[in-house]
């Protein structure tokens, strides 16, 4: 089992800047990718970035060139800085965790955090 527990969530003026960290727990040596998803209210789950191991990168369209994902295997983290913030970031985001590779589908990651808030105010 791996446990994931984000933090660094909370309200922001429209082009600021965010960094949420996710530390991860458990069978943590197993896990290939790690990322990021968000919901918004009303809204179906969408994929928001993935990395695999410390190299191989993946972005949403929507946040390409403004969110940078990093991972540190040392410490079983991954983190999102979120900068040019928009109103239309604002979301629960949610670290993942999976065994297998890069994936932009939510089917493929078997271990969720639970979230943290993301509110962008314009």
């Amino acid at each position: 089992q791996v446990q994931l527990v984000e933090s660094g969530g909370g309200l922001v003026q429209a082009g600021g800047s965010l960094r949420l960290s996710c530390a991860a727990s458990g069978r943590t040596f197993s896990m290939g990718a790690m990322g990021w998803f968000r919901q918004a209210p009303g809204k179906e789950r969408e994929f928001v970035a993935a990395i695999r191991w410390s190299s191989y990168q993946r972005y949403a369209d929507s946040v390409q060139g403004r969110f940078t994902i990093t991972r540190d295997t040392a410490k079983n983290a991954v983190y999102l800085q979120m900068n040019s913030l928009k109103p239309e970031d604002t979301a629960v985001y949610h670290c993942v965790a999976s065994p297998g590779g890069l994936s932009t589908s939510s089917d493929d990651y078997a271990y969720w955090g639970q979230g943290t808030q993301v509110t962008v105010s314009s």
